[in-house]
């Protein structure tokens, strides 16, 4: 069977540290991944960058490449991007690709290749009019958006749990999109 490529997409939110687990979960699941990550989740995660490379077999990106510099990533089958951020579902709605994994993002809505996101922001966040706003952008824009019932629900601030967030939903709903590109 030929694996089918996943890119797996984080922002700095506490479910990013346990990004190893859900790659080998998505591996064990026959997924090939690459891992890009927001300057900020990158620099949480800096000590574990050459372990989830190794991880992955494929470098970790948080950062555009030079023009002429050949692409080191598989073609994507699927973008899986979680936990993504306030920041990062405001900016990808608006067009603000100032961060390499927004920017892919954004361009894989006009390349047409299958998307989930998984929100992870507290109820404080949750209360700002432009979150909805951006959620209903990109749902229109054909991205599946894991949030709200069903998906994931905003705790209070200070109180969220990386080990409550629900990365099993995400990555079932990355394969069920992949399953129907």
């Amino acid at each position: 069977m030929t694996s089918r490529t996943l890119y797996l997409f984080a922002s700095a939110a506490p479910p990013t540290f346990e990004v190893a687990r859900v790659i080998e979960t998505a591996q064990a699941d026959g997924w090939d991944v690459c891992l890009g990550l927001t300057p900020t989740a990158a620099r949480w995660l800096s000590d574990s960058l050459d372990g989830l490379a190794a991880l992955t077999g494929h470098p970790v990106r948080s950062e555009y490449k030079l023009p002429g510099e050949p692409d080191v990533w598989p073609k994507a089958d699927v973008i899986l991007f979680a936990p993504a951020t306030f920041n990062s579902i405001n900016s990808w709605a608006l067009g603000i690709t100032s961060t390499f994994v927004v920017g892919v993002v954004a361009e894989g809505i006009g390349k047409g290749i299958p998307t989930v996101a998984m929100p992870c922001v507290n109820a404080a966040y949750a209360t700002h009019r432009q979150l909805n706003r951006s959620i209903a952008e990109l749902r229109e824009q054909g991205i599946m958006v894991l949030y709200g019932e069903g998906g994931f629900e905003p705790n209070p601030s200070g109180s969220g749990s990386p080990q409550g967030y629900p990365w099993g939903l995400a990555l079932e709903a990355a394969k069920q999109k992949a399953d129907r590109a």
